[in-house]
């Protein structure tokens, strides 16, 4: 497995109240020259890194789209590998959580990964188990 699947699959701390998801964001902001790549899931990975002006743009526009639609009194849909210098942050769609937290064989790939490691596709990593194929496949038989 390549680096970059077994970190997207290592351990993720959830950031839970709104307030550290603005630690974070500050923590990634203090980190913008550190060569961020971001990548959303179901689009083209990217191949290179974000330039500064793009990642605090970024930032910004995430915070207001999870703020608005993931209309709750907590976050919970932000995981980092390391809150006090992260390097991995997967950001889940608020619109397509399914079940994003505790125990599950095949989780919801997230809607966008921030990294410091060069992307590869998640959906050819992880596609979807072959009884959803099968039922797919059933609908339009």
């Amino acid at each position: 497995m390549s680096e970059y699947l077994q970190k997207y699959r290592g351990f993720h701390g959830g950031v839970m109240k709104w307030h550290d998801l603005t630690n974070l964001w500050v923590r990634i902001r203090e980190q913008q020259q550190a060569n961020w790549f971001i990548y959303a899931v179901g689009e083209a990975v990217p191949d290179s890194t974000a330039t500064s002006e793009q990642l605090l743009q970024f930032i910004d526009s995430i915070d207001e789209l999870l703020h608005k639609e993931h209309d709750e009194d907590y976050c919970g849909i932000v995981y980092v590998d390391n809150a006090e210098n992260p390097t991995f942050v997967k950001i889940y769609d608020p619109n397509n959580l399914g079940v994003v937290c505790g125990f599950s064989d095949n989780p919801p790939l997230p809607g966008w990964v921030m990294s410091q490691i060069q992307p590869e596709d998640l959906e050819l990593a992880f596609p979807p188990p072959a009884s959803r194929k099968r039922w797919w496949k059933k609908i339009f038989s």
